[in-house]
């Protein structure tokens, strides 16, 4: 995961993940309007999962 994806996790978490998919970004999106902390942990932690996948493939 690069800088400005990091950075997009922090200051708009639901727009990090809007390519990996429709229920992503809808889970996004709830964590977000229910906090911003949870919504910036779940799109760091779902871009960081998909870099290592993208790695080790």
């Amino acid at each position: 995961m690069g800088l400005g994806r990091a950075l997009l996790c922090i200051l708009l978490p639901p727009l990090a993940v809007i390519d990996r998919g429709c229920g992503t970004i809808l889970i996004v999106l709830a964590l977000t309007v229910a906090g911003w902390v949870p919504g910036a942990l779940a799109a760091l932690f779902l871009n960081y999962v998909a870099a290592n996948e993208r790695r080790s493939a």
